[in-house]
């Protein structure tokens, strides 16, 4: 697969793009963005911005730095006198989410290491887990134990543009999850599972998963919208880009740079109607606000879950199958917006 480009200088700028983050625009959001051989970067599926593409610096990483910058994302589950907390920054009142269990979100599980963000799950029997038991919104009530993840949360909004990322998922009976929240709004890009090994799951590590999802009383977060398709290939042997192109007409999904799938707000809602017990009036298309994005893991009990350490390591190389960790690795995470939807 060709290497996308991946270093270079960002320019200095603030875009207004909150919801009353009190961030200040300037031009520079409208200077190009070069890498090191002074090329432009551009999605990976229009190297040559027809499209018109303009880099959101304040949403985008390149993940190259040292330390990982935390006015641009929150960690989840980050330790305080020797416990996780679960409290966000921008929102200390809100409800935070510990992950679905049996694992849960700790803020150790993150490295910053060759250019890349790799989010870690942890075989962690001794981790403080919560110890109430919760009752999802779908599935079964289960305790916190065993297995501890991570979850950065991206602490700027913007609505509409082509979302990019690049990443290998881990390889292992783990979700490595892209996704966004806004108002009564979830955008999941892609929930990977690594490796499905039960009776019919063995399609599993090849399948694309990305869905809409409103969370209004009319739905309760179910998808309106949501699609399964093989990749032709297994997401956990190596690194992939995939994009995201949405605004008001539609979504079109790209991976390594060629369209892989395509739905207008009309067949959305045509979807929605069809698949969900809504009025015949209902506008499926519910992804029209502000979101935030997330990046994290998360068990799957419907798929299988890891049982002890070497079972969640059975994938591992050798010289790496007892130290109780699998990597989902990010390159960059990347958005571009339109002119008229910049600020928005």
């Amino acid at each position: 697969m060709m290497q996308i480009l991946k270093n270079f200088n960002l320019k200095a700028c603030v875009v207004s793009i909150g919801l009353g983050l009190g961030l200040s625009a300037c031009g520079a959001m409208n200077a190009p963005v070069q890498t090191d051989n002074n090329r432009q970067v551009m999605p990976f599926s229009d190297q040559q911005n027809r499209a018109g593409w303009i880099l959101n610096t304040q949403v985008s990483d390149e993940f190259d730095s040292s330390t990982l910058d935390e006015d641009r994302w929150y960690v989840v589950g980050k330790f305080e006198n020797g416990k996780p907390v679960y409290k966000h920054p921008d929102k200390p009142n809100k409800k935070v989410w510990k992950g679905r269990a049996p694992s849960q979100f700790s803020g150790r599980n993150y490295r910053l290491e060759d250019g890349k963000l790799i989010l870690e799950t942890r075989w962690e029997p001794d981790f403080p887990f919560e110890t109430e038991i919760h009752k999802p919104v779908f599935g079964e009530a289960v305790p916190y134990e065993n297995i501890t993840t991570a979850c950065l949360i991206g602490r700027r909004f913007f609505t509409y543009g082509y979302v990019e990322i690049k990443a290998k998922a881990a390889d292992a009976e783990i979700s490595s999850a892209f996704w966004s929240i806004g108002e009564k709004l979830e955008i999941d890009f892609f929930e990977l599972f690594g490796d499905g090994r039960e009776g019919d799951k063995d399609h599993l590590d090849r399948q694309l998963w990305w869905s809409v999802r409103d969370w209004s009383p009319a739905v309760r977060g179910k998808p309106t919208y949501t699609e399964k398709k093989d990749l032709g290939f297994r997401v956990a042997d190596d690194f992939h880009v995939y994009g995201f192109e949405w605004d008001e007409s539609g979504i079109k999904y790209y991976v390594d740079g060629k369209l892989f799938s395509q739905v207008t707000a009309e067949e959305v809602t045509e979807w929605a109607r069809e698949n969900r017990e809504v009025p015949a009036d209902y506008n499926g298309y519910v992804a029209t606000k502000p979101i935030s994005l997330w990046l994290d893991q998360e068990t799957f009990p419907w798929h299988g879950i890891p049982d002890s350490l070497e079972d969640l390591e059975k994938n591992s190389p050798e010289g790496e199958k007892h130290d109780g960790v699998v990597d989902y690795e990010i390159e960059y995470v990347r958005v571009w917006q339109k002119p008229q939807h910049i600020n928005q």
